[in-house]
């Protein structure tokens, strides 16, 4: 059932097929005001004039490219991007979340998957940036404690290594979204010696797994996306 729109926010789309700006548009004008652009300059004057709660975009414009759009737009702005595409290669994925993307979206798409992620962004964007007061449940009997530093299972606590805790921390405070391997190096390492902690990341990884995941060969937490990076999955 759709969420209740909300008057204050406006989604903007930002492609020059109008099929696809009506397709997106029929799939969440219940939720949010929509503002359409058919080009990258007139959906970055319409950024910086509405100030919209999240921008769906296409990569394949007539005037910049999409990857452009999301650079021009972190210049100023911290709103979420999601971006629609043909299919993608692994490097160009992982350039467009360093470019600023927090999502994207295979064309051919379905209207249900596009307002779901769109309106997870959404979630995202809205939840408190400093860690929640509360622990918070991750799945598989686990409980974290972010403000406490502590990982419980079952009521026993977990112990992390420094490394594995400031993983777990980087990838649950972004639970949903897709971190890349600079990314979580710099939020771990702080991205120097990217080549020579690449592998660590992986070990790390690795061990974090075992002591997380009801089957660490079959992950459910942490997923891999392959080539790109990881992804926690919190309980829905």
């Amino acid at each position: 059932m759709p969420t209740d729109p909300r008057a204050g926010e406006a989604m903007l789309i930002i492609e020059d097929e109008a099929q696809i700006r009506q397709i997106v548009k029929q799939a969440l004008e219940l939720d949010l005001r929509v503002l359409e652009a058919a080009t990258a300059r007139a959906g970055l004057a319409l950024a910086a004039a509405e100030n919209p709660a999240i921008v769906v975009l296409d990569l394949g414009l007539p005037d910049l490219p999409g990857i452009t759009v999301c650079r021009e737009l972190r210049k100023w702005s911290s709103v979420p991007i999601v971006v629609l595409s043909v299919m993608q290669s692994e490097r160009d994925m992982v350039q467009l979340l360093e470019a600023g993307a927090d999502d994207f979206i295979t064309k051919p798409f379905s209207a249900l998957e596009l307002r779901a992620r769109v309106l997870a962004c959404l979630r995202r964007a809205r939840a408190p940036r400093q860690p929640p007061a509360q622990p918070i449940e991750i799945g598989g009997g686990l409980v974290l404690d972010l403000a406490g530093r502590t990982l419980k299972r079952q009521g026993r606590a977990l112990h992390l290594t420094p490394i594995e805790w400031e993983l777990l921390r980087a990838l649950v405070t972004q639970a949903g979204r897709t971190l890349t391997h600079p990314q979580l190096l710099a939020a771990v390492w702080g991205g120097a010696g990217e080549d020579r902690f690449r592998a660590h990341l992986r070990v790390h990884l690795a061990n974090l797994r075992r002591k997380i995941e009801r089957d660490a060969v079959r992950p459910v937490l942490i997923v891999t996306e392959p080539g790109v990076g990881y992804r926690f999955e919190l309980p829905g």
